[in-house]
């Protein structure tokens, strides 16, 4: 559901950001993904109780309503479309699972890469509301470098600005920074000043990394505010979900 009153998420919460982060404005939000699967939300429902599925990937045509789009291909040997994104079903004895996944570029092949998959998302986000959107994703394995969230871009400016297109913007990454830092492979968040890993709310020290192969169930309560209110900002939760067979 979409509440209203973020305390109402505590409960669920293990992790949460060093710091919200103020965002450049909201009016209509599209949802871009890097990564494996979205379900989700809304806060505009008539009760709270009221969800707004962005999409679970169950449909066999799933994917045609989202744009994949190569938006910086430094491939050597060159590939003309090096970006692989595919909707794939995990069968065991007791459960069944459809999710997206994005894949690296085939063995052999290297260089920068910006390969977005986006959606528009079902219903406005207007300025004022605050909505939760909830996800659940799966590390399939290191190293890694994906970033996932939501725009107020068109398509058009999405491609052009490609993962800067993101404002609520969650990033799973193990690479170094040009500044020589390393990432360890926690979930970040954006902040003003970059990226940060999310805090394990209840020691104050950053998140573990993510495992491989296990599921993970995000809520990111986005509040779009008008900037003289503050401007929008965006809270984070995190636990362990059902631990569902590896991706690959």
């Amino acid at each position: 559901m979409m509440p209203k009153n973020r305390k109402s998420l505590s409960n669920l919460a293990v992790y949460q950001p060093k710091l919200s982060t103020s965002l450049k404005g909201l009016r209509h939000l599209v949802l871009i993904s890097f990564l494996t699967i979205f379900c989700s939300l809304s806060s505009n429902a008539k009760t709270a109780t009221d969800w707004i599925l962005i999409d679970n990937f169950e449909a066999d045509s799933s994917l045609d309503k989202w744009t994949k789009a190569d938006t910086k291909n430094e491939t050597s040997p060159k590939v003309r479309s090096p970006q692989i994104t595919e909707r794939q079903k995990d069968v065991t004895a007791s459960s069944e699972n459809v999710y997206l996944i994005k894949k690296p570029a085939a063995e052999g092949i290297v260089g920068n890469r910006k390969a977005l998959t986006y959606a528009a998302l079902p219903q406005r986000v207007e300025v004022g509301e605050t909505y939760t959107f909830y996800t659940r994703i799966n590390v399939a394995s290191f190293p890694n470098n994906h970033a996932f969230g939501i725009s107020n871009m068109s398509p058009g400016d999405i491609e052009l600005h490609d993962y800067n297109a993101f404002e609520a913007t969650l990033r799973v990454t193990d690479k170094a920074e040009s500044n020589g830092h390393k990432n360890i492979g926690a979930l970040m968040v954006k902040t003003q000043q970059g990226y940060a890993n999310i805090v394990n709310n209840r020691t104050g020290k950053d998140a573990k990394p993510l495992v491989p192969g296990q599921w993970y169930e995000i809520w990111y309560v986005v509040n779009n505010r008008k900037k003289s209110d503050g401007g929008q900002t965006y809270d984070v939760y995190m636990t362990k979900g059902h631990n569902l067979q590896s991706p690959l």
